[in-house]
């Protein structure tokens, strides 16, 4: 859940052929077994794809988009699912180096020195505009030309409205921006009844026109970006860190911000090859030839669990209107997935993708122009956000792990905290407190964040499990229902990513007095060392609540008369308490 925050896009068109669906289902199922002299027909995948001239790719989760960059993608995630032990410690980008920079031949080439240099620009632009908007020096190095992508980022206008608060937008930035508006938003489950709400990620904003309103209002407040430059290493000094480019630049700064994403070498190295504990795998497409097109799905179930190849997994689905035209629709399908070896590649699921949609949206294949074609891999780890490793270095956005393990695309998360973290870095680097130990306040343990994994796993087949098929659908439909009883201040929040103690105890109390012969197959299908983790995150959600609630009051008039060092401190324990309490979010 959480919207298609940022997948690329495809431009051009396909045009389905005609056939009818069921003829041209038998067809490509038969075809896939066909070989030509050795050589494999090639996928439906394959041809809808090459049959979409695309332009040039842009940074960011889902920024490449041809059929070959699908082609590098699942070749990432089987190495990501492979059992093999890693063979080879991952390369070592960072080094740190125990005395100062003017030690240094590499300071003396420094052509740039900032107080943020930050690398990768996507998300990157957002905190980076925030902090010179503080007036800091900032930097930014993208490997890629600083542009958003034209498929929408999915979003709520409450989330949206955190930037205006931060002051790097402007509401009619946001109106430029925003493509498309849409009402009401479902969530459903196989025909176990709906929920209909308002005002949830109902707006599609274009990435290309807010990334570019970024770029204006970073470069009219001095900041500076290198695009077209990728990481080669950075030596951290005792006052500084030094950043070498591929292409030979130097920079010096005082303070590296690594949001390259889930996929950043800074973070291989941090987690040395480690696998992830939680994948989300997302297929879709944008087509053209939708009638009904007014509402949105937020979360949908179609079916139960299903096989595909070796692995069982449970399919669920968004869709969209998109701005580009009024008959203009994007659906995602999505499943979450333990990495391991027969696990369903992206090409597979697109397979089952154009065989499923049209029923799922009751078109038919025949009738849609297919406008684009999206996909992207999520990996989640228990141990989020991650603590900073190295001093002057801090991960944000994906790379941090910040978002929820339930989403996918971080742009949510990063509207939600960009205001906490801009002060709380401005904050560091005005008292100088850039130690691992200080920038680690900044992406603190969140009790909310970890009992989300609950939530992933209950969400994900198990497999060779003797749960029934059906049972995901129905505790969701369960849950849902109960969350719609107690009414929108538990499921407004839960619909937005946000877990409260108060809204998941009610709902959790409700669930159980409704049905009670549900909790055995909850234990089968998560499994008792994941409930006795989640208990223990539970009872910190508990204390956090309440330290934030009654603690908070107390200490924070108190924080001016301690010396800078503490106050700093403190103040990184009270966020931490509000932000890993949920409490936060204000309907």
């Amino acid at each position: 859940m959480g919207g298609m925050s940022q997948l690329g896009h495809c431009n051009g068109v396909f045009q389905y052929p005609k056939m009818s669906p069921l003829l041209q289902i038998r067809k490509e199922r038969t075809q896939r077994k066909i070989s030509l002299q050795g050589q494999a027909v090639p996928s439906r995948t394959q041809r809808i794809m090459e049959s979409i001239s695309v332009s040039g790719e842009v940074g960011g989760a889902g920024g490449a988009y041809s059929y070959n960059a699908l082609k590098r993608l699942d070749n990432i995630w089987s190495s990501i699912c492979s059992t093999q032990a890693v063979s080879q410690e991952p390369q070592e980008v960072v080094s740190s180096v125990p005395h100062v920079s003017s030690h240094s031949d590499l300071t003396d080439k420094a052509g740039d020195r900032f107080d943020v240099v930050v690398c990768g620009g996507t998300l990157g632009i957002f905190i980076a505009t925030a902090l010179s908007a503080k007036g800091l020096q900032v930097g930014i190095v993208e490997r890629n030309i600083l542009k958003g992508r034209e498929q929408e980022w999915n979003i709520s206008k409450k989330e949206l409205l955190e930037l205006v608060e931060v002051g790097i937008l402007t509401e009619d930035d946001i109106e430029q921006a925003t493509a498309v508006k849409f009402n009401p938003n479902r969530c459903g489950f196989e025909d176990k009844g709906e929920i209909w709400v308002e005002d949830i990620l109902n707006l599609g904003v274009l990435p290309v026109k807010l990334i570019e309103a970024m770029k204006k209002r970073f470069i009219s407040l001095g900041g500076v970006i290198l695009e077209g430059y990728s990481v080669s290493s950075i030596r951290v000094y005792e006052d500084a860190a030094v950043l070498q480019l591929v292409e030979g630049n130097t920079l010096s700064s005082r303070l590296i911000v690594d949001a390259m994403g889930n996929f950043s070498p800074v973070v291989k190295q941090i987690r040395r090859g480690r696998k992830p504990d939680g994948v989300c795998l997302v297929v879709g497409s944008c087509a053209r030839g939708f009638k009904d097109n007014s509402t949105s799905d937020v979360i949908y179930s179609s079916s139960s669990v299903k096989k595909i190849g070796d692995s069982e997994v449970q399919y669920f689905w968004e869709a969209f209107p998109a701005g580009s035209g009024p008959t203009d629709r994007t659906t995602y399908m999505f499943t979450y997935v333990n990495p391991q070896p027969g696990s369903p590649k992206l090409e597979e699921l697109l397979e089952d993708y154009w065989d499923l949609m049209p029923k799922y949206q009751g078109v038919s294949l025949d009738n849609l122009e297919i406008l684009r074609v999206i996909y992207g891999i999520f990996p989640t780890y228990r141990d989020s956000p991650l603590p900073a490793a190295f001093n002057r270095i801090l991960q944000f956005g994906d790379a941090s792990g910040i978002q929820s393990p339930v989403s996918f695309g971080g742009f949510g998360s990063l509207t939600r905290h960009l205001g906490r973290l801009s002060t709380g870095i401005y904050e560091a680097i005005n008292g100088d407190f850039l130690d691992a130990d200080s920038l680690s306040l900044l992406n603190p343990y969140m009790p909310n964040l970890s009992a989300s994994w609950l939530f992933q796993k209950a969400m994900s087949a198990k497999q060779n499990s003797n749960v029934s098929p059906e049972f995901i659908n129905e505790l969701l439909h369960v849950n849902f229902q109960s969350m719609q009883k107690l009414g929108d201040p538990v499921l407004r929040p839960f619909l937005q990513d946000v877990i409260q103690l108060e809204p998941l105890a009610k709902t959790l109390g409700l669930v159980m007095l409704t049905k009670p012969q549900i909790i055995p197959s909850i234990f089968k299908q998560v499994g008792i060392p994941v409930l006795l983790d989640w208990s223990g995150h539970f009872f910190m959600l508990s204390y956090y609540t309440f330290l934030s609630s009654f603690a908070d009051p107390v200490i924070r008039p108190l924080l001016n008369v301690f010396p800078s060092k503490i106050k700093f401190e403190w103040k990184r324990h009270l966020e931490a308490w509000k932000y890993g309490s949920g409490l936060d979010y204000k309907l």
